[in-house]
């Protein structure tokens, strides 16, 4: 974290840094829910063959994708139940339910025999996995960018929030890693056998470290201060009052959510699949999306604290309509390294750009006996209605059109929509003051 970001703090150093790794754990313990749905679209294809066999190798891939796609349709249902549950009892506690309900969803899938050894068991066992991740993923992300809202000081929230996505890239980036090492020292045989599960594997290995980060950390002032519900029940009748601004959050997070899953967890299959890369080089280029990532989505909140959120919510959906095509098209004209590092880096850029001021305006919006449940709810929605069915789309398009680049279409499409709901956010009072802690 910048010290120009807490410089304006006048309490004294120790606090400051308690301050610091509060966001480092939170921040932290963030990487497992990423980590999970990354190795998942970065091994689709294995997948799809172990687990999904057909005679068409394109109808397994997209058989796993679809798979990877229904585990985003629990994110709704996640964000209401465990949303609901965390607004009434706390960050803290929800956190940590959300996290293990998602190394159990982790840990299913990674020890599962395949098709050919225990018949359709196999898939559906899969299928449930994917099912318990997706409802733990509907709060993790609202969940840890609130918790990261309620702590941050004064005018430094979006750089603050910027942490939790920026956390996911770090899961981004090790994954990658894993990937290289593991196509670099296993044949493509080893891969398709067992190397696929390795991931998942060190996934489930480190949740103990996460599981003491997240329980280590304190509950937040804003929480205890805020009028809370009474009772489940109540929180789901204020989420029904207030399903114009859900709606809005919701289209608010599609170029977000949109842009992600395309740059992130489809680039390996995008690479291979269509373009028909080296796989080494693909995952490098995915290693370089993730830092790329890294490194943009803080100066986007941070740039949202000093100019407010707006001039880049409406800006980056224009440029995106503008570029995605063109952009796509030159790359797949004559594919290479260089080209999809090149596309994949522009809009890397304007996913960090979006993002980091995005997710602040989103905690703004939301009342705050709800602010949690609605956040999650409207970012889920725009995941599990785009976003996370980016690769399967995506996959659809290619195949129905024989463009390469039709992905872009799909890309637009969720930019047009952003834009929409910005227009409509810009006319909504915020229900939390930018300068309020």
């Amino acid at each position: 974290m910048s010290a120009g970001a807490i410089a304006g703090d006048a309490r004294p150093d120790a606090l400051r840094w308690r301050q610091v790794m509060n966001v480092v754990r939170v921040a932290g313990s963030n990487f497992l829910e990423q980590y999970d749905f990354f190795v998942y679209g970065f091994y689709a294809s294995y997948i799809g063959r172990v687990f999904f066999p057909t005679q068409d190798l394109w109808a397994s891939l997209m058989l796993s994708l679809a798979t990877f796609g229904v585990g985003f349709l629990m994110r709704p249902l996640g964000a209401i139940v465990l949303g609901a549950y965390i607004d009434r009892h706390g960050r803290r506690r929800g956190l940590i339910l959300s996290l293990g309900m998602m190394a159990v969803g982790t840990l299913s899938i990674a020890v599962t025999p395949g098709y050919a050894t225990i018949g359709v068991m196999a898939p559906l066992i899969v299928l449930i996995g994917r099912l318990l991740q997706g409802f733990s993923a509907g709060v993790e992300l609202g969940g840890v960018s609130i918790y990261l809202a309620e702590i941050a000081t004064p005018g430094n929230r979006g750089f603050y929030t910027s942490w939790q996505s920026a956390s996911q890239q770090v899961a981004a980036v090790f994954a990658a890693v894993i990937g290289v090492a593991l196509t670099s020292a296993l044949t493509p045989a080893q891969m398709a056998a067992w190397g696929w599960r390795v991931p998942l594997l060190i996934g489930c290995a480190i949740v103990p470290l996460l599981l003491w980060l997240r329980s280590s950390l304190p509950e937040t002032a804003a929480f205890h201060r805020i009028e809370k519900a009474r009772s489940t029940s109540a929180v789901f009748a204020m989420i029904g009052q207030n399903w114009v601004l859900v709606l809005i959050g919701m289209a608010m997070s599609i170029l977000t959510t949109t842009t992600f899953y395309l740059i992130a967890a489809y680039t390996p299959t995008f690479g291979r699949e269509a373009l028909h890369l080296d796989a080494t080089g693909v995952l490098a280029v995915t290693f370089c999306v993730g830092v790329s990532n890294f490194i943009w989505l803080p100066i986007g909140g941070a740039i949202s604290d000093r100019i407010g959120r707006y001039k880049l919510l409406l800006l980056i959906p224009v440029l995106t309509v503008l570029t995605a095509y063109p952009a796509m098209q030159w790359l797949v004209a004559a594919p290479s390294f260089g080209k999809l590092l090149t596309v994949l880096l522009l809009f890397s850029s304007y996913f960090g750009l979006y993002n980091g001021s995005m997710i602040p305006l989103l905690a703004e919006l939301m009342p705050a006996p709800l602010r949690t449940s609605g956040f999650a709810l409207s970012f889920s929605l725009a995941t599990a209605v785009f976003g996370g069915f980016t690769p399967l789309v995506s996959t659809y398009l290619i195949q129905a059109t024989g463009n390469s680049a039709a992905p872009a279409f799909w890309l637009t499409l969720a930019a047009v929509l952003s834009l929409v709901g910005v227009i409509a956010a810009r006319r909504t009072p915020p229900a939390w003051s930018t300068g309020e802690s």
